[in-house]
């Protein structure tokens, strides 16, 4: 009877390394003092802190702004006037602004401390000869390190003994099966993550199979995470244009209020020769043009918008990136775990030379495929780790477990593991009996047809399917088996000395996201280019590209391809590149800087630390949330809560939602400040009595500030939203055209204000009923442009239908306020008002609404037809 080989316990694995006979006991290693001497010299094996700033420093930088500035000049004034709770009002949006900005900032500043605690686990080192567990972090060069299943690797290392060992190196190539690692002396070779048969493992990544001994060769800052780290710690992040533009437009609005504000202070003065009035008529022209929206706005808009995008899932760590996210131009896409799911499944089925493919519906396999599976089931371990084991072993958990080839109660007699010189490894089971055994081997197609001793014309058969299958992108496994009776002496020693029956080919495949093909033709319908950047091979990547509709993914470079293109050249070649492929980390940095380069504006998404310094870089850095790592969400711009591709597409719509709203407020409070400005310059111009006190402005402002952040913000976005090209990087948020738009919309607004106080003195009516008729035809504008600026696309009638309840409160509440203060005496005496006569209230209601026909024919005009 074959003598029962059970495997080794973990002890025994750590003490004696069978490959080529290595005895743990016969192992110097460092000494203790030499170790610490080390440590000394090269400090811990991690990457230095985040140098954080602490908050009031940040708080400093914050309040430096013009923007900021003006805020707290504008929040001074009111306090000056005596209104204390409009001033705190204005005040607290300093706050709340810089509490954000700090909240971000100090996140942000977590990328390399979650990288730091990714990079330490506890490791076993071979100090003095025995074996010692220790910190990660107390690892020096020279250290001899043990290493056995589900180990992370604490440092770059090189194999000096190994059986059997498969390493999971996707956090630093993206790659979604393990590696298959082999010793080796080549130690001056510029070894890469990523390939098989490598003698170098790397800090971070993950032992799926086997066990090992490496000598320590790089630790800290110079491993290949490491790298990363320091990489990541120089990548700066580009102020966004929006945030400049706005902060220029209130340095440019500010210096012409506060001009206009003194000249109407000295002609007052000079011409009237009462500097008590000229300076009120100053300070009210300045509290008319001081632009405190504009900072507000921004604040808001982006905030709402935040929580706008966390509702689908789409979680923004630096709110300023939504404007960037509405105008990407190119979005560059990590295949393994956002294409795709990052777990293998098996996808097709070879027995009897016939193809059968496998999917979700399919409730269990082909009968002529149960020998097959039952065999593939038998070559894994009980309990797998690696990524293709774990989707044979899925087979037992439907169907197919209740059929008869489910050998639960047999019991596992010895394991031939996988060699360099045979790629298979086969499993030794014993019957309930204990006289009937079976081998079950699965391995790469070429070995098992080796252990099948088939003929040529046979074995040529196989390796099409097999070559058929890789074609198609699938990773191929062949599978056989062998049955035998007991007739005594131990098992041989090579798998070889088996005659193996061949069973079939089992084709595996990281299954592709649900509705990743609608979103990617969403994306190229909104104008978005979409680049695969993956670190698998070509045609793997190809195949994934076509089978999610990426538009010609035959144009595909390759890592040692980008490697010997001039940065020049790079940046002709990409511009119609769609396929990266097998790339090593700072080759995705340097892609993202040459889309940059060109003038894109670039999205990355990414799960993995070895896509952080381009996640960084990149314009959007949008990590996945759920199977991320802490480096890559740390890094990000934004999260994918649920790692749904389908959210960057909705996401882009929000953005680009947020800008157009924010553009329609940006006009709005351009043309509504033009009628309040000139209503308070012309009086002092042309000798006219006051017509706006400063209780009339902050009276405006009740209906200005929710105004143009609650109900743009609101509105929904416009139906061709998603049908248009991405705006351009030049194109300012204020342009020469919206500037010249909201310039006619208020001079409009401001001539029928002015008609109305000339009908009221030339009808003999006093200074008291012109003043509240002219004020109530500003209100009154005031709400027309809003309506108008809802949507410059849809007619009125359309607009009144759009849902938007914040709309219609303002609406109510304006009418309701401005027939309180002039019909209800203590607040007409403030006011100075009087109360109107229903046809003066009729001819205000006309002239302030009148602004509304104009702008219905313009939109004709501009679009042909009305979109009702």
């Amino acid at each position: 009877m074959p003598a029962k080989r059970n495997l080794p316990n973990n002890h025994q694995q750590r003490k004696r390394m069978l490959m080529h006979n290595i005895d743990v006991d016969t192992l110097t290693g460092l000494t203790s003092n030499k170790a610490q001497e080390t440590l000394e010299q090269e400090g811990y094996n991690e990457l230095p802190s985040s140098k954080k700033r602490g908050i009031f420093k940040i708080a400093l930088s914050v309040i430096k702004e013009p923007i900021f500035f003006l805020l707290i000049a504008g929040g001074s004034i009111y306090f000056f006037l005596g209104d204390i709770a409009e001033g705190l009002v204005l005040l607290s949006f300093v706050f709340v602004v810089m509490g954000i900005t700090v909240y971000q900032e100090r996140k942000t500043e977590n990328s390399l401390d979650a990288l730091k605690n990714l990079s330490s686990p506890r490791t076993i080192v071979i100090r003095d000869g025995k074996q010692v567990r220790i910190p990660g972090r107390e690892v020096v060069t020279g250290d001899l390190i043990l290493l056995a299943e589900g180990d992370r690797i604490p440092a770059d290392a090189l194999l000096i003994s190994s059986n059997n060992l498969m390493v999971d190196e996707s956090l630093l190539t993206g790659e979604s099966l393990p590696v298959r690692k082999a010793i080796g002396t080549l130690e001056e070779q510029n070894w890469r993550p990523g390939g098989n048969d490598q003698p170098y493992i790397y800090s971070g990544t993950l032992v799926t199979q086997g066990q090992a001994i490496a000598i320590v060769k790089a630790t800290g800052i110079h491993a290949e995470m490491g790298k990363i780290g320091v990489e990541l710690e120089h990548v700066e992040r580009d102020e966004t244009k929006l945030k400049v533009e706005v902060s220029h437009l209130v340095r440019n609005f500010a210096i012409f209020g506060l001009s206009l504000c003194l000249l109407v202070i000295i002609v007052y003065g000079l011409t009237r020769l009462n500097w008590i009035s000229g300076i009120l008529a100053g300070v009210t022209i300045a509290m008319a043009l001081l632009p405190e929206e504009f900072p507000v706005v921004l604040t808001i808009f982006l905030a709402l918008g935040a929580w706008r995008l966390s509702k689908i899932k789409v979680l923004t760590k630096q709110p300023h990136a939504i404007e960037n996210l509405g105008s990407a131009t190119v979005l560059c896409v990590d295949k393994t775990g956002t294409l795709t799911l990052n777990k293998m499944s098996v996808s097709r089925l070879c027995a009897d030379d016939q193809m059968y493919e496998i999917d979700s519906a399919l409730k269990s396999p082909p009968d002529c495929c149960h020998e097959l599976i039952e065999f593939s089931v038998l070559a894994c371990k009980k309990s797998p780790s690696d990524p293709m084991e774990k989707a044979i072993t899925t087979f037992v958990d439907g169907e197919f477990a209740k059929t008869e080839h489910v050998h639960s109660d047999w019991q596992l007699i010895h394991e031939y593991p996988l060699s360099q010189k045979l790629l298979a490894m086969s499993n030794v089971w014993g019957s309930p009996n204990g006289t009937d055994y079976l081998i079950a081997t699965k391995g790469a197609p070429e070995a098992i047809i080796d252990l099948c001793h088939l003929k040529a014309s046979e074995a040529q058969k196989i390796s099409d399917n097999a070559q058929k299958m890789a074609n198609d992108g699938l990773r191929v496994l062949g599978v056989a088996k062998v049955s035998f009776k007991v007739t005594g002496g131990d098992l041989p020693k090579d798998q070889h000395d088996f005659t193996f029956k061949f069973l079939g080919l089992i084709g595996f495949i990281d299954p592709i996201r649900p509705n990743v093909s609608d979103a990617v033709n969403e994306c190229y319908n909104a104008g978005i280019r979409v680049v695969m950047i993956t670190g698998d091979y070509p045609l793997t990547a190809q195949k994934i590209g076509q089978q999610i509709g990426l538009r010609n993914p035959e144009n595909i470079i390759t890592g040692p391809e980008l490697e010997k293109l001039t940065n020049e050249e790079l940046k002709e070649r990409i511009r119609t590149v769609t396929i990266f492929a097998r790339v090593v980390p700072e080759q995705k940095l340097r892609i993202v800087e040459t889309f940059k380069a060109n003038g894109e504006i670039v999205t990355m998404t990414g799960d993995g630390v070895n896509d952080a310094p381009a996640l960084k870089s990149a314009n959007i850095g949008i990590a996945m949330g759920e199977r991320g790592t802490d480096v890559a969400r740390e890094a990000s711009t934004i999260v994918l809560l649920d790692d749904n591709f389908i959210s960057i597409v909705d996401g882009v719509k929000t953005g680009r939602r947020i800008f157009d709203n924010l553009k329609k407020a940006i006009v709005y409070i351009f043309s509504v400040h033009i009628p309040i400005a000139g209503l308070s310059a012309l009086p002092v111009l042309l000798g006219w009595p006051l017509l706006l006190l400063p209780v009339h402005i902050v009276f405006l402002e009740f209906i200005i500030d929710p105004a143009c952040t609650t109900v743009f913000e609101a509105e929904p976005e416009e139906a061709d939203i998603m049908q248009r090209k991405p705006r351009s990087i030049h194109t300012k948020l204020f342009n020469r055209k919206a500037a010249i738009l909201s310039a006619i919309q208020g001079i409009v607004a401001l001539i029928l204000a002015v008609v109305i106080y000339l009908y009221a003195t030339a009808s003999g009516l006093s200074v008291d009923t012109a003043r509240t008729m002219t004020f109530t035809t500003i209100v009154l504008a005031n709400l027309a442009l809003i309506i108008t600026n809802r949507s410059w696309s849809h007619s009125i009638v359309s607009i009144f239908r759009r849902p938007n309840k914040a709309f219609w409160q303002i609406l109510v509440l304006a009418i309701v306020a401005i027939l309180l203060v002039i019909y209800v005496p203590p607040l007409a005496g403030l006011f100075a008002f009087s109360a109107l006569s229903p046809l003066n209230l009729l001819l205000c209601f006309l002239a302030g609404f009148g602004n509304i026909v104009w702008f219905e024919v313009y939109k004709v005009i501009k679009k042909g037809k009305l979109a009702v």
